[in-house]
């Protein structure tokens, strides 16, 4: 049967209390309830505030001879009247804090506030960091870092052009949207629904199936505000972001790749999907300018990440433009490698430690990096995941150091833990600074 959803709020109404939660704490009862004490401090108060005003009016009246009877010489009546009245408002504050101050001190909700504040104010203190990358391993990785600095710019590559991003791209002429919705909803507040709506995905409807919300968010605000990055910044706001999101490049790349038999092949989804091993990949165009952000953001970083993420596809493709590579290879910040836990169908199949930073260089130069971080924590993948580990063939990097330690995902053997391989960072970050 139906309840009566009337019935307690006509109950509750009739002693004059609402039953919204917020207010049936027996505390904040007996603010409400007369005689408690706050009504008399504010009568106080008001009435040490018209002593004031009255010794204000006794001193301003030897100013502008005004007629006022003396009951003291000289200034001296306006000035104890103004002593007298001040005590008196002191009085009722202290009366009123005492009576207030210990329930409004001690809620939940001014805890929340004050650990927000201290946290927030701590965070803007954290190292600049730029992270470059794509698809799920950067935004694994900026879930972690967001909670050691809010100096985080994530640089994105724009290559993407398969599955909702790909349509969008195609239909609207928007770059695609899907990677940076991901780095959108990591660098947000923990457990927002406005972030699980980012991420919801329509799996009916003629023209929604498949799409994102989030997707369509960016591309509508883009429509709407005729930028792309005027459409990140306010989508930033609505999901409360913790860093900023800026395109490798505003210019439409597609990418491409020679394989190891010389076939070559066209577009990212083409590419992921490979048979044959990538002998080299190369974006059209090839003259593509980084984005001005970017750059200035990799030559004033302290901390530059390249990865986790599809090597090919969502590492490379920043790399191979001219401007970002040559902001890394000339800024003064630590450079880190992250390599994938696991290999790659169609890219990084039988690619080692070595291979992934090989590959790297191959497509850069020598020095890019500084630091490889890799795992070393093998789990037993079983049917439910493709390919394999990615270990350390025991061949020494040139060019880097190679630092492996436990940074597997428990509940997922293929990608990184968030918070395992943030702290793994930080402590290099740390580490280098001390060197």
């Amino acid at each position: 049967m139906r309840p009566d959803l009337n019935r307690g709020k006509q109950e509750s109404w009739k002693f004059g209390v609402s039953s919204n939660r917020r207010f049936s704490s027996p505390n904040l009862m007996k603010l409400l309830v007369p005689g408690i004490g706050i009504k008399r401090w504010v009568l106080l108060g008001a009435s040490g505030v018209s002593v004031c005003s009255i010794g204000f009016a006794y001193l301003l009246r030897k100013v502008f001879a005004l007629s006022f009877p003396d009951f003291l010489p000289g200034f001296y009546e306006g000035f104890f009247l103004l002593l007298f009245g001040g005590l008196v408002i002191f009085a009722a504050f202290y009366g009123f804090h005492r009576s207030v101050g210990p329930l409004v001190l001690e809620s939940a909700s001014i805890d929340r506030l004050a650990n927000t504040i201290y946290t927030r104010r701590h965070l803007g203190k954290g190292p600049h960091v730029v992270v470059l990358g794509g698809g799920t391993g950067l935004s694994v990785l900026l879930r972690g870092m967001k909670k050691y600095t809010d100096n985080i710019t994530a640089i994105v590559t724009v290559g993407d052009d398969g599955g909702s991003s790909g349509r969008l791209r195609r239909e609207l002429g928007v770059l695609p949207p899907g990677d940076f919705r991901n780095c959108l909803v990591a660098l947000s507040d923990d457990e927002s629904l406005v972030s699980e709506l980012f991420q919801y995905r329509f799996d009916q409807g003629e023209g929604l199936q498949g799409h994102n919300f989030g997707n369509l968010f960016i591309a509508a605000m883009t429509e709407v505000t005729n930028s792309f990055e005027q459409a990140l910044y306010e989508s930033s706001r609505v999901l409360a972001a913790h860093g900023r999101i800026i395109p490798a490049t505003m210019e439409a790349v597609t990418l491409s790749a020679i394989l190891s038999d010389g076939n070559f092949i066209e577009g990212e989804s083409n590419i992921s999907e490979a048979s044959g091993g990538i002998e080299r990949l190369m974006i059209r165009p090839e003259t593509a300018s980084a984005h001005e952000m970017a750059v200035d953001a990799i030559c004033d970083a302290q901390l530059v990440i390249i990865g986790p993420g599809s090597l090919y596809t969502s590492i490379l493709p920043n790399i191979l433009i001219e401007g970002i590579r040559v902001a890394i290879e000339q800024t003064n910040a630590k450079k880190i490698y992250i390599c994938n836990v696991a290999t790659q169908k169609g890219e990084t199949e039988g690619y080692s430690i070595r291979d992934h930073h090989n590959v790297l260089k191959d497509h850069s130069s020598e020095y890019l990096v500084d630091y490889v971080i890799a795992n070393n924590t093998y789990a037993e993948l079983g049917e439910r995941f493709y390919g394999a580990l990615v270990k350390d063939d025991g061949v020494r990097l040139t060019g880097a150091e190679l630092l492996q330690m436990d940074l597997v995902s428990e509940n997922h053997p293929v990608r990184h833990d968030s918070q395992k391989l943030a702290k793994a960072i930080m402590e290099v970050y740390d580490r280098s600074g001390t060197d």
